[in-house]
């Protein structure tokens, strides 16, 4: 368990310029180009980082195809695979202090939550992955007397991964391992904000004996690199965890370059549903301010809008306010702190923005909505609540990523589920009632690719997540995240 003084030393550590990791070594960008890493803990420069274009994104695709063709990690039984995924989460977990310290100082989240979403789930997710390898098989089709039908799994070959800012680490290994685990070799390209633990995760991956060339990182915008890896010809499979705009522009290149199968894991505007009958309500507001307020807002299955049936409505929002304002924003890098900084001052900028306008569409602002803690240099926003949200304002609908929460009132098991399933987006949803026979009506009726009942959150690598709706397609976490990254071959044999 990390203590403070282990904070307080690695916190002051230097933080060496990143290079793009190409083939087993690390390189500079081919127009030595870079970028300064900005810690929103306090609006410093770190460090700076390779600033990736198209050249890079062909060196490493290059660098791919060539580790995927020769065999040296698809050739491998799956088992030997297995090994080196094992010792990857073995060496992670031996480096879970270091790598979490150095993640909060570029992308904000609080440490305490840090240190088990970070560094922790993504030593789950390459053991978890491991241990699958050599386990799953392929079918024999029931024909006919005379003919056999065979269908194999097969390595889509090279792999494109593009992780976004909030959980680098955790949500990079839920690709970049189920990929790796089926035999691909992989290009990842992280969030220009957030790239210095994945930057060192490849570097673990090499160190614990994974080849050179199967998994390549580059750095940069996504405007430069990741674009660059959306229209390569090369690229067979896309993974990307983002915002919708950005998706949509994915698509665009797979349509534009070679068709690659791309799939998202977009937005999200998740309801907690909360009845009369959910029993201890404080407990339950208690659920409800985490499931929006840690991280700062800053999670893609965050519970953003709150729906409570009226009878106990003005009692809960009370009562979630009471638990918001208990809890303490800002430095993450002290274990005291329950919500960290927001990733970048543009992102800052976005939510404060969405609070003005959910004013102006006339949502009442109950606690929060403005900058905090200025002075440090530091991008925080505190626990942000609007009572009365209409159904139609851009607060609803829209993804704020940041820590505002909506809140509508309903007065029936019907309207809720009309309200709930009301915008254009299904990633996740929560339900809070004692009535069994009502949650399961619930979780059938909603419209999200995770159902909550009577927590919010924590579902582990062993259970799928993906979207319904706009809020994408396929899915990471569990044996079918595997689906994304292999073909199926059908062997039709004349006997």
């Amino acid at each position: 368990m990390i203590d403070q003084t282990r904070i307080d030393q690695l916190r002051m550590a230097p933080v060496l310029p990143g290079s793009h990791i190409i083939d087993g070594k690390a390189v500079a960008s081919a127009s030595g180009a870079t970028l300064d890493v900005v810690s929103p803990i306090d609006g410093t420069v770190l460090t700076h980082i390779a600033a990736g274009d198209a050249e890079d994104i062909d060196r490493a695709v290059r660098a791919a195809r060539a580790a995927f063709e020769d065999g040296r990690w698809s050739g491998l039984a799956p088992v030997a695979r297995g090994r080196i995924l094992q010792r990857i989460a073995e060496a992670i977990e031996a480096e879970a202090d270091t790598l979490a310290v150095l993640g909060v100082r570029d992308n904000g989240t609080e440490i305490s939550m840090a240190i088990k979403a970070e560094p922790g789930s993504a030593a789950a997710t390459f053991r978890y992955y491991g241990e699958l390898c050599g386990k799953e098989y392929g079918q024999v089709a029931p024909s006919a007397p005379g003919t056999l039908g065979l269908v194999h799994h097969e390595p889509v070959g090279v792999v494109g991964a593009i992780v976004p800012w909030n959980f680098p680490m955790m949500i990079g290994a839920w690709k970049i391992a189920a990929a790796l685990a089926v035999g691909n070799t992989v290009v990842l390209k992280p969030a220009e904000v957030a790239s210095l633990a994945l930057l060192r995760l490849v570097e673990i991956c090499h160190e614990a004996g994974l080849p050179d060339g199967v998994l390549n990182v580059v750095t940069g915008t996504g405007a430069e690199a990741g674009a660059a890896l959306g229209r390569h010809m090369d690229v067979d499979v896309l993974a990307f965890t983002g915002s919708g705009a950005v998706g949509r522009k994915l698509l665009e290149y797979a349509a534009q370059s070679n068709l690659k199968r791309v799939y998202l894991e977009l937005g999200g505007k998740s309801p907690a549903v909360v009845f009369a009958d959910a029993g201890n309500l404080d407990k339950v507001a208690a659920v409800i301010a985490g499931g929006i307020y840690r991280d700062s807002g800053q999670v893609c299955i965050a519970a953003s809008r709150l729906l409570v049936e009226r009878a106990i409505h003005a009692e809960f929002v009370e009562r979630v306010m009471a638990h918001a304002s208990k809890m303490r924003v800002g430095d993450p890098l002290d274990l005291r702190t329950n919500a960290g900084a927001i990733a970048s001052e543009a992102q800052m900028t976005s939510i404060l923005a969405a609070c003005e306008q959910a004013k102006g569409d006339g949502a009442d602002l109950r606690m929060g909505g403005a900058r905090m803690a200025a002075e440090t240099g530091g991008y925080y926003i505190g626990p942000t609540l609007f009572d009365n949200a209409p159904q139609t304002s851009a607060l609803v609908q829209n993804e704020v990523f940041g820590p505002v929460l909506s809140v509508q009132p309903f007065d029936s098991e019907g309207e809720a589920v009309a309200i709930a399933n009301g915008t254009s987006y299904g990633l996740a949803a929560g339900v809070f009632t004692r009535d069994i026979s009502r949650a399961h009506r619930m979780v059938a009726r909603l419209r999200a690719g995770v159902v909550h009942v009577n927590t919010y959150g924590g579902a582990d690598v062993s259970v799928p997540l993906g979207g319904h709706g706009q809020s994408g397609n396929g899915h990471d976490k569990s044996p079918h995240a595997l689906d994304k990254f292999r073909n199926l071959k059908t062997a039709w044999i004349q006997l």
